[in-house]
């Protein structure tokens, strides 16, 4: 059952909207080819959270969702 606007926590949520509605985000996340490639990528541009404050890495994330949205 999904909570947050469709998604199972917010913080899932806040990392996919990140994702699609910045262009740079969604052009680096188009090219990896799984989530957690998506967040090594980050990892080394020194980026390692949404602006909002959430981790691209926290550990609650559901990564199965964000697999889909990169």
């Amino acid at each position: 059952m999904s909570d947050y606007n469709g998604w199972k926590i917010f913080q899932t949520w806040n990392v996919a909207l990140w994702i699609d509605n910045d262009k740079g985000l969604y052009s680096l996340a188009s090219e990896c080819r799984s989530y957690e490639d998506f967040i090594e990528q980050l990892r080394e541009c020194d980026v390692t959270e949404t602006l909002d404050g959430v981790a691209f890495n926290d550990s609650g994330l559901d990564r199965v969702a964000l697999d889909e949205v990169t």
